[in-house]
């Protein structure tokens, strides 16, 4: 099963240069990156600034279409009332058969702030422990998993350096 995971970063630029460490990890066989996603919220900017990765990829996995409704309905619908929660509503119903929650997705809209950044990664057969060993003090913080509670433990683990 493939693991989607939303980082946090403190500033508006480590989730780029998370993304770049992942790749590393990718090129030297750790982990397989189906696909992600950078967003990037300048203090100051009124909406952050997305960069969707594996661009070649997109035709044939439709995962230019998922990035674009997935980031689409948490960052650039306006903040008003019911429609920010209808399109959170809407987009959970896509996402729910992936193992992504409501919950989750309020969770991302609400951390990821001006400020701040984000990595969204979608992964599979990786060596966490190994991976993790490249993200040490990189203070990130992991705000949105569909991994199983024991899964989402050792990740917060071997990414926090415990």
């Amino acid at each position: 099963m493939a693991a989607f995971t939303v980082w946090k970063f403190d500033g508006p630029d480590e989730a780029g240069v998370a993304a770049s460490v992942l790749k590393d990890c990718e090129r030297e066989g750790m982990v397989k990156i189906l696909d992600h996603a950078v967003v990037s919220w300048p203090q100051g900017a009124s909406q952050p600034t997305t960069k969707q990765g594996h661009e070649e990829n997109w035709r044939g996995t439709g995962w230019g279409a998922f990035w674009g409704i997935l980031l689409g309905a948490l960052f650039f619908v306006p903040v008003i009332g019911g429609v920010a929660g209808a399109a959170i509503g809407a987009i959970s119903k896509m996402t729910q058969d992936a193992g992504i929650t409501k919950d989750q997705l309020e969770k991302i809209r609400t951390e990821v702030t001006p400020g701040t950044s984000a990595l969204f990664v979608v992964t599979e057969h990786g060596d966490l422990d190994r991976v993790g060993e490249r993200f040490h003090g990189m203070h990130s913080k992991l705000i949105a998993t569909n991994l199983t509670d024991a899964e989402r433990q050792v990740l917060l683990e071997t990414f926090s350096g415990k």
